[in-house]
């Protein structure tokens, strides 16, 4: 079965490059209508950024046991949440799920994993976001030209994140650490999520790349469209941190207006 499904990723070339205490598995929603949470991508980035509609948010993060995102990732995800929404009620569950046994996930099996395994949908005035961490790549990598996948946002709620080609390329860099490289590939994607570059959240200028849709032309940003390989996205980290910087690049102040205007901070 075939499932045609937008998808905005993160990749890196291969060449270059504790957790929270998991909560109690909630029960399988009975009865719930899930329609909110599987609609395009960006399409709820007001929701996300404002307080209108919804003024908390759940991140539900189900990992492959023994892939989890460090403690300080997420801690480092909920203030760049906390920073550029107006969210101030945020909580995040985690589950422990055994691993599907798959050499590579294609979006179909990607889709598939979240069906059978979300516990957490839109609530009242609850916003859920569910995210999976993957011990399988993607199976879009092209290892003979050492392009490979980090991470992908597929839905207006949904995200990937492969977690073992994120460990296994922060292996190789003496300046870069795994939480870097998990927190660039969870802010690069949310940002989609918050509708950048002009994907449900319109620019106020115009600064998106023509060459690279959805994707921000400004020198350094979170949203560059670099970011999706390895050696710039690389260069830039290692140029940030040797600069006394945070390595993760931020958001420009064209994509902070953007967010802005569309009821963000």
């Amino acid at each position: 079965m075939k499932k045609k499904i937008a998808i905005y990723s993160l990749f890196c070339l291969g060449i270059i490059l504790g957790c929270s205490k998991d909560s109690e598995n909630p029960p399988n929603p009975q009865n719930v209508d899930k329609t909110a949470n599987l609609q395009a991508t960006g399409s709820s980035a007001n929701d996300i950024l404002s307080n209108a509609n919804f003024d908390k948010l759940l991140i539900e993060i189900d990992y492959v046991d023994g892939f989890q995102p460090t403690g300080q990732t997420v801690a480092n995800f909920e203030d760049y949440l906390r920073e550029r929404t107006f969210k101030t009620d945020i909580e995040f569950i985690f589950n422990n799920l055994s691993s599907p046994n798959e050499e590579s996930l294609t979006l179909e099996e990607i889709a598939d994993l979240e069906s059978d395994n979300r516990d957490s949908y839109n609530d009242g005035r609850t916003l859920a976001i569910y995210i999976y961490f993957a011990d399988s790549p993607s199976d879009g990598d092209d290892l003979d030209e050492g392009l490979v996948t980090l991470g992908a946002v597929y839905r207006n709620t949904s995200m990937i994140i492969y977690e073992s080609t994120i460990r296994d390329l922060a292996s190789r860099s003496n300046t870069i650490t795994v939480t870097d490289v998990e927190t660039a590939t969870l802010n690069h994607e949310f940002g989609h999520l918050f509708g950048l570059v002009n994907l449900g959240t319109d620019p106020v200028n115009d600064h998106e790349d023509p060459d690279a849709e959805n994707h921000c032309n400004v020198t350094g940003c979170l949203m560059r469209a670099e970011l999706q390989f390895g050696v710039p996205m690389m260069k830039m980290m290692e140029s940030n941190a040797s600069k006394g910087s945070a390595a993760v690049p931020v958001l420009d102040a064209e994509c902070i207006l953007d967010l802005q205007s569309n009821g963000g901070r």
